[in-house]
């Protein structure tokens, strides 16, 4: 087996060992090569201490990102390369990082200290592969462990509860038996552990092909840092449109929707409002009226909570409010609700329903190829550039200014009005259309005004 190494990295290689020093390369550069992925960060460890890295490698750039922990980031040729001694980790008194660390001249005591057995493996330009812990055999047999003792893995860092479940999601993999249980067993690590981090991680997971399973098989730690899903565990909905509890729906229409950040905590968090507006017709029927609502108000708390972006955190709080909008109705209903949200927010709307369905009954699955009528209805009205705003008019305030209408609210009413009669069909989009349309309203209602003013209106 050879790791494509790239010349960028190589070259640091050659010159550290030329120098005299153990270099390799290792953690998840190997991983991603053993598995035929392109690796998207090389990281390099060595013998050598910081100032004898800095020492021979000083014809790059050097940025001293880490020094107390052995490490320094080189620029090569563009390609930035964390370089770290090689070490053993003293204790972590705050759940996150080693209070100190040791610097030794021994590959494998460095490797004893990682996480997870697939990232703790390294590779030499000559010497080949170094696999002392088993990774190579778990990545073949898809399984995340722990590198040594479990529980003292994740109480060093309690993120690594949350990176083992999101490497497993992300590689597909199961989590074997000991280090699932010890997961489980100190979740509460998590609560010490920055938002920011939790954040990042999370999301990698939710966008990971084994997202569904899972958030089935480990919800209690999940559970850990958004508490507020788990009113939906086995609530039951009691309705002819859902075969699934509210908690199972959600993860299958998660798995549903694309892999995209923005469209995946969407699907987690539409329905969390459910449990609290729950009410039964008499014959029994479940209903869950003001649900998107109430589920938007908890998704802006939960991912403000974690630290997302604004942008990312309206996004997601207005797609769940919306998630039960009526698409239906034509191009007329699509231009509308293209007005309401914007081209972006409504093609995402559209998956939302889709994944929304696809968690539903066989019955509601009935409907996907009207969801597809729409999706290919909206493109067209992209395609066309069909007018569906007031910047997409063929005229602006100028132009009515132009034409008599006098400054002031009645330019923006008539413009509203201009928009109305093109999304209804009942105006072309075109310059002299418009306005004649203007023209013809305005002797409306300055015939109404007469006809008030002489006493002869009804």
């Amino acid at each position: 087996m050879i790791v494509k190494i790239p010349s960028q990295v190589d070259s640091v290689l050659q010159i550290l060992t030329r120098n005299g020093f153990d270099a390799c390369v290792v953690g998840g550069c190997v991983r991603d090569s053993l598995l035929g992925k392109a690796p998207t960060d090389w990281d390099v460890a060595t013998s050598a201490l910081p100032e004898e890295t800095m020492r021979v490698l000083n014809g790059f750039l050097i940025i001293k990102t880490g020094l107390k922990h052995g490490t320094v980031t080189v620029l090569s040729d563009g390609m930035p390369i964390e370089v770290t001694t090689y070490r053993v980790d003293g204790a972590y008194s705050d759940g996150r990082r080693p209070d100190e660390v040791t610097f030794t001249g021994l590959l494998t005591e460095d490797l004893s200290r990682r996480d997870f057995t697939v990232n703790a493996m390294a590779y030499r330009r000559t010497g080949g592969l170094v696999d002392r812990f088993g990774g190579r055999d778990d990545l073949k047999q898809k399984t995340i462990r722990c590198v040594g003792n479990p529980d003292i893995r994740f109480r060093e860092d309690g993120l690594r509860i949350l990176r083992a479940l999101r490497f497993a999601s992300v590689l597909d993999f199961t989590i074997d038996s000991e280090t699932a249980e010890s997961l489980n067993r100190n979740r509460t690590m998590l609560d010490g552990i920055a938002r920011e981090r939790i954040c990042s991680e999370f999301t990698k997971l939710l966008c990971g092909p084994g997202a569904e399973r899972i958030l089935r098989e480990y919800r209690s730690v999940i559970e850990e840092f958004i508490p507020e899903i788990g009113a939906s565990f086995d609530f039951p909905q009691n309705n002819p449109h859902h075969i699934f509890d509210v908690w199972e729906h959600t993860i299958r229409s998660v798995a549903a929707a694309p892999a995209d950040p923005t469209l995946r905590l969407t699907m987690l968090l539409h329905d969390l409002g459910k449990p609290y507006c729950y009410s039964e017709d008499r014959s029994g029927i479940g209903h869950f009226y003001g649900h998107p609502e109430i589920s938007g108000k908890m998704a802006d708390v939960i991912l403000k909570r974690l630290r997302y972006s604004r942008k990312m955190i309206g996004t997601v709080a207005l797609l769940v409010r919306q998630h039960d909008l009526s698409l239906s109705g034509g191009e007329k209903i699509l231009r509308r609700r293209l007005n309401r949200l914007g081209e972006d927010d409504l093609r995402m709307l559209i998956e939302v329903r889709r994944a929304d369905t696809l968690a539903k009954s066989l019955k509601d699955q009935e409907k996907l190829p009207l969801l597809e009528n729409i999706r290919e209805m909206f493109e067209t009205i992209i395609r066309e550039k069909q007018c569906f705003s007031l910047c997409d008019l063929a005229v602006n305030g100028a132009d009515l200014i132009d034409a008599g209408v006098p400054e002031g609210a009645e330019v923006g009413r008539l413009l509203t009005l201009l928009l109305d009669a093109v999304i209804e069909g009942k105006c072309a989009n075109q310059r002299e259309a418009l306005l004649d349309y203007v023209k013809t309203e305005r002797g409306k209602l300055d015939d109404g005004a007469h006809c008030t003013s002489t006493g002869t209106g009804l």
